[in-house]
């Protein structure tokens, strides 16, 4: 693989500022990496996810990997995202697109919340 893309995908909103901690995400994960991060959303917000896989496709990405920034595995985790992905992998045939669980399945994203509440009340 030469050029391997992320794209955090959110539900997205109606208030542009729900965003914004994504962005810093996608921001953090850029300068960590050197390569192609992008968002998308489910709804309300632009690009949509078969959008943000063509641009990086067009960017030279052979291999991507869709993370849902999701707490959970709710519907549109388990049924919405891989009815799309599955779309946007026959627009692409001779792209890898890979899907993350959802981040807050993780024993590591759990613990840093559990941190992060902790630190709330001062413990």
């Amino acid at each position: 693989m030469d050029k391997h893309g992320i794209i955090l995908f959110g539900h997205g909103a109606r208030d542009p500022r729900w965003a914004e901690p994504f962005e810093r995400l996608a921001a953090k994960l850029r300068a960590a990496r050197g390569e192609p991060v992008a968002l998308a959303f489910l709804e309300l917000m632009t690009p949509d996810l078969p959008a943000a896989v063509a641009s990086q496709v067009a960017d030279g990405c052979d291999a991507i990997t869709v993370v849902p920034v999701f707490f959970g595995q709710g519907g549109h985790v388990r049924k919405d995202l891989p009815e799309i992905v599955a779309r946007c992998q026959a627009a692409h045939p001779d792209v890898t697109i890979a899907c993350a669980t959802a981040v807050g399945e993780d024993d590591a994203v759990l613990d840093a919340v559990a941190g992060y509440c902790l630190r709330q009340v001062g413990k």
